[in-house]
């Protein structure tokens, strides 16, 4: 699932923050691309504005998602299209701030061009995969592990399929490009993670891991192995105790990248200016320094 929908941050902090409890594959994502936008996102949990983008990827999801509900003979690109008016008005219902994204589209021109959109990545689909000779076995499936360290893992798999002989295939649509080949292995970080979680709570490693490039009309697959997931889980547990030990100190440190031209915290950035809002959580004190030192 896009880390936009996955657990994105809240609109607003009405509740005192708290030390973060568990990883998912976004958070994760964000720590490893810029301490101060995890710290921002999970900590301060300061609101951001709705993209086109993300919500188009949350629009067509439930519309994929959606399209299961009906028999296999049924599951056709023209059902799929005329699912998303009605997911369209529910994410309205349920996000209201995405309204916010066509508010000074009063003709309705822009809203009707996004829709077109949404409909061809969903009708790119049906090139892709056929739904009426799959029956997953779960869809928008939310997933918690806790390891032998205490490390909660969590997140949201979107579908899940499994085979009559047992065997469990892992499938995330992605509504953007696939990556260049030297990024693929960043792309299955996700993948893997999800692989991890379902290895500890079944103890079945998934046998394939399948990433569905709506944008590009591409589909990336990956077997993993015990020593894939073994891998993953390690490097996890280092992310871990970076996370802790800058949670404990306050020292979250900027990671400029070419990123930061869509970041929505510019605002509270020092690579921009801008000053972090008062750190929420007590840090711990600093050990003193030993004599003559």
């Amino acid at each position: 699932m896009d880390s936009s929908i996955e657990d994105a941050p809240e609109a607003a902090a009405p509740t005192p923050s708290k030390p973060p409890a568990s990883l998912s594959p976004s958070r994760a994502g964000d720590f490893m691309q810029c301490p101060l936008l995890y710290r921002f996102r999970v900590i301060d949990r300061l609101p951001e504005k709705p993209s086109e983008a993300a919500t188009r990827g949350t629009l067509v999801h439930a519309v994929l998602e959606r399209l299961f509900d009906v028999p296999a003979a049924e599951r056709t690109a023209p059902r799929a299209a005329s699912l998303i008016p009605g997911q369209w008005d529910r994410l309205r219902e349920t996000r209201p701030e995405v309204g916010e994204l066509f508010a000074d589209d009063p003709g309705g021109e822009r809203l009707a061009r996004w829709l077109g959109e949404a409909e061809r990545l969903v009708e790119r689909w049906f090139t892709l995969e056929d739904p009426t000779r799959l029956e997953p076995a779960e869809r928008e499936m939310f997933v918690e592990a806790e390891l032998d360290s205490g490390l909660r893992l969590r997140g949201i798999i979107d579908r899940v399929d499994v085979a009559a002989t047992g065997e469990v295939r892992i499938v995330d649509y992605k509504t953007g490009k696939a990556p260049r080949p030297e990024y693929a292995e960043g792309a299955l970080f996700q993948m893997k993670f999800y692989a991890l979680v379902v290895w500890r709570l079944k103890r079945v490693v998934p046998r394939r891991l399948q990433l569905v490039y709506l944008g590009s009309g591409d589909v990336l697959t990956y077997d993993p192995v015990l020593a894939d997931l073994e891998r993953v889980e390690r490097k996890l547990l280092a992310l871990w105790d970076a996370i802790r030990q800058a949670t404990e100190t306050g020292d979250w440190r900027p990671r400029p990248t070419k990123l930061c031209n869509w970041c929505d915290h510019q605002a509270h950035c020092p690579e921009f200016g801008g000053t972090p809002p008062p750190y929420p959580l007590p840090v711990r004190a600093s050990a003193p320094a030993a004599d003559g030192a």
